[in-house]
């Protein structure tokens, strides 16, 4: 039977959460838990709410002090595998990984191994005693690039909250269909899509989705293509996808949301048969910074393209270069 671990946190409710439900508060402020586990801890009384035990359904105002004793099974359902991991830095405190493409980072039904956290735990084992492994955000199977991983209950913690207060640099590079003008910034809500549950979509109702803030600016232009730099004031899952496919700029090879692929009538060989071959969304996360978890100091990292991505972008030039 798995060990339970405890770990005490403490929250201030915000005043723009005034009159939401206590469970809802709790989504935003402990994201790496599921709401139906922080449920049960409110139920448990393991969250008081200005000392008080309280129902899931109780109505906050703002102002008050929210206690939550977190209560965390190690992480032994999980097999460690031997899995290459590109690690761009490790100290004590947490791992910075260039993940590939094609590597799922979490388990879940259908892929209960040869996933990121799998290759954590063979390549750090104490992080059995972290919560998701110390996984403290995701990128997408088919999009590459740089996450960062807690290997301390206190580094997570403190990521988590630079997480929710947008203290994270987090910057991409994708390739979108079409010619873009110029950059801007895309601040739609995104939610559950209301009939496709797979995917995510721009709410008509901001009620009904979460705030998703977008800034693109163009990083080189093509003909009927362009590069762009894509930051992140929010993370909602596919956010860069759903925003740029929202504004007609969907990402090249993206399976969900980019709909029939569209073909340059005059295009080289190379690049049809490029384009056709290229299955998954033209998107890395190129740029990660953030704030040491135990001294303060801020730290940066880049990680240059994939191949794939680098080889379509010289594709482009070429195609670029015969108008």
């Amino acid at each position: 039977m798995n060990s339970i671990l405890t770990e005490q946190r403490q929250y201030t409710v915000s005043a723009d959460a005034y009159g939401q439900r206590l469970d809802q508060v709790l989504v935003d402020l402990l994201p790496e838990f599921s709401r139906s586990r922080l449920q049960q801890w409110v139920k448990k009384g393991k969250v008081l709410l200005d000392g008080q035990a309280v129902k899931p359904k109780t109505k906050v105002t703002g102002g008050e002090t929210i206690d939550v004793t977190i209560e965390q099974e190690q992480q032994g359902e999980w097999e460690a595998e031997d899995i290459p991991l590109n690690i761009v830095y490790e100290d004590d405190e947490l791992l910075v990984i260039n993940k590939h493409v094609g590597l799922v980072v979490h388990p879940a039904i259908g892929n209960r191994t040869g996933t990121l956290l799998n290759g954590l735990l063979y390549h750090c084992p104490e992080l059995i005693n972290v919560p998701r492994a110390g996984i403290v955000h995701r990128i997408d199977k088919e999009t590459s690039g740089l996450l960062v991983v807690a290997k301390t209950l206190t580094a997570q913690t403190q990521l988590v909250e630079q997480l929710q207060r947008r203290a994270f640099d987090r910057e991409y590079e994708a390739i979108v269909n079409a010619e873009m003008t110029g950059g801007g910034t895309i601040d739609q809500p995104i939610g559950r899509h209301p009939t496709q549950r797979v995917k995510m979509a721009v709410m008509k109702n901001p009620a009904a989705g979460k705030e998703a803030i977008t800034h693109y600016r163009i990083k080189e232009r093509f003909r009927q293509y362009t590069a762009v730099s894509v930051k992140l004031e929010t993370g909602r899952t596919h956010q860069i996808r759903v925003h740029m496919a929202w504004i007609r700029y969907p990402l090249v090879g993206d399976p969900v949301y980019a709909g029939r692929l569209r073909l340059p009538p005059d295009c080289s060989e190379d690049l049809k048969t490029f384009l056709l071959n290229f299955q998954r969304q033209a998107l890395h996360a190129r740029k990660l910074g953030l704030e040491h978890p135990q001294t303060g100091q801020w730290l940066e990292w880049e990680a240059e393209l994939p191949e794939d991505m680098m080889q379509l972008k010289t594709l482009l030039r070429e195609y670029t270069e015969q108008a």
